[in-house]
């Protein structure tokens, strides 16, 4: 039986995997930094340094001994136990760094790690969600930097290179977003680097950028001052102020000692993640920098985005003041909550002008003519309550989003006016919240399943919540109180727009789309939305 190209082809990535894994020395395998172990590990060796030679440190500055006396006739040994162990961890060290190896071949980037216990992590190039050169402080010293690789569904990062060459790493990322995007498709000969052949990739240039904003510091501060957390923390400092007074108990106000540490540790946090937040960009996607002492930068494909959520808190409207977050696959439940909290968020703090600017570049076609127009009503806009009879949803004028229908307002006194939805042809837009206010985009190929929730008033009133589910992240998107007969209708439409636009999504490579040629429509419009 003949052997067709296909079936080369994953022989190819089988011969590739099989030689990772027995660690045999195949041509396109590097190895990370030399030093990459001691960076990781500098805190057990100091422990170690620290444990045994503390006592003898304090003595040398008192002009004493350097051992004990009672331990003068064991000071060889003592030598001798503690330089064994010192050796025994930098021997680990360096076999670590030896048998750490690592490839980008046969649609794979692949990490070959353990010298007792041998471990191969991989990712398929066209899975990769998002990439991101992290720089920890001593990392920066050495100019060295670590690579994560974020794919769908890992609950962690996939694949992490600690640590490269600040460079090698910057290269590393254009080759492996060059061929995730297809930007650097393959031939028909299957010359080195293409998806299906087992030879390593050839590097890329790293693709221009241009900037689009940048967070100045004292914004950041007074954005943090003026959060949510502000506020609880300032409600609870004046609960425990007046409840001492009152009681004449001075115990309510101990509790204001571990909240203000908690709180500056939170700011701290905060402003070092989001300092100089930098957003640019290029053809491979939107980067991201940001940091004061670990440095971080990201480069997320817009098309690896699956909800988009604009909010702004009650303070930060007197500023005109927004923040925007996302949902990457990946992502959500990667690392701390603080670092997943950074890793997540498109714009820390921005205006208006902003956050439309972060729109264009994640939905680069929102599917309307006047997309200005839809997303400024999206954020800012309120129902006209005369034009919103209380049979039906009404319609907030001149942006066509549906809103709770009037007998809602029993339900949500302040924000029946505010919750809606308005469909686009390209993605699904909700708004919600009078005070919190919140934005939340769905591009329709992202939306995964759906569910209409109905509790007993809202059965009284005869309205419904629908529920969308993506990948885990900070955006939760909810269609609140809607009529229930607009909630069904919305439903039925939405579940045909995602299967349309998942049918025109024909590869994982999200720059391929843009260059295939525009095709005729096959479906009616009303079904859903058609790409080129």
């Amino acid at each position: 039986m003949a052997l067709t190209p296909e079936d080369a082809g994953r022989a190819a990535d089988a011969t590739a995997v099989g030689s990772g894994i027995e660690g045999t020395a195949d041509a396109g395998w590097l190895r990370v930094h030399p030093a990459s172990p001691f960076v990781r590990g500098w805190v057990a060796l100091a422990a170690l340094l620290f444990f045994f030679g503390r006592d003898s440190f304090e003595r040398f500055l008192q002009g004493g001994p350097l051992f004990d006396e009672r331990l003068a006739g064991r000071a060889p040994w003592l030598l001798l136990g503690g330089g064994a162990l010192i050796l025994l961890t930098v021997l680990g060290y360096v076999l670590s760094w030896y048998f750490t190896r690592y490839q980008v071949a046969g649609g794979y980037v692949r990490v070959n790690t353990g010298f007792l216990f041998k471990q191969q992590r991989q990712a398929r190039l066209d899975r990769v969600q998002a990439i991101d050169v992290v720089q920890p402080l001593l990392a920066r010293i050495f100019g060295l930097a670590e690579l994560r690789f974020e794919v769908a569904d890992a609950g962690q990062s996939a694949v992490r290179l600690a640590y490269l060459r600040a460079d090698e790493a910057r290269q590393l990322r254009a080759t492996i977003l060059a061929r995730a995007s297809g930007a650097a498709g393959g031939t028909p000969a299957r010359e080195p680097g293409d998806p299906e052949s087992g030879e390593p990739a050839a590097a890329a240039v790293e693709a221009p950028e241009q900037a689009v904003l940048t967070v100045p510091p004292p914004r950041l501060v007074g954005s943090l001052l003026l959060s949510e957390q502000s506020v609880v923390i300032l409600a609870g400092g004046i609960a425990s102020v007046m409840l001492s007074a009152l009681t004449e108990n001075r115990n309510f106000t101990v509790f204001l000692i571990p909240a203000a540490i908690g709180l500056i540790a939170s700011y701290w946090s905060s402003f070092n993640k989001g300092y100089n937040f930098t957003a640019a960009i290029s053809p491979d996607g939107i980067r991201l920098r940001y940091g004061l002492l670990d440095t971080q930068a990201q480069t997320v494909p817009p098309g690896r985005i699956q909800a988009l959520k604009v909010s702004q808190p009650p303070l930060w409207r007197m500023f005109g003041w927004y923040r925007i977050q996302v949902n990457v696959a990946g992502y959500g439940l990667a690392g701390s909550a603080g670092e997943g909290s950074a890793r997540t968020t498109l714009l820390p703090v921005g205006y208006l002008g902003d956050v439309m600017e972060i729109l264009s570049l994640v939905l680069p076609d929102p599917g309307t003519q006047d997309p200005v127009g839809l997303f400024t009503a999206g954020i800012t806009g309120l129902a006209d309550p005369a034009g919103t009879p209380d049979s039906a949803a009404g319609k907030d004028p001149g942006c066509g989003f549906v809103t709770s229908p009037r007998r809602a307002r029993f339900l949500a006194p302040l924000g029946w006016r505010r919750n809606g939805f308005a469909a686009t042809e390209t993605a699904l837009l909700l708004r919600s919240g009078r005070w919190w206010r919140n934005f939340v985009v769905v591009p329709h190929q992202r939306t995964q399943s759906m569910a209409l929730q109905q509790g007993p008033l809202a059965r009284r009133f005869r309205v419904a919540d629908l529920v969308l589910h993506t990948t885990a992240g900070p955006v939760a998107p909810r269609l609140i109180q809607a009529g229930l007969d607009e909630a069904r209708g919305l439903f039925d439409a939405q579940s045909a727009r995602a299967r349309a636009a998942r049918k025109h999504q024909k590869s994982e490579h999200w720059l391929e789309p843009a260059a295939q040629p525009a095709a005729p429509p096959a479906e009616d419009p009303q079904e859903g939305p058609h790409h080129g």
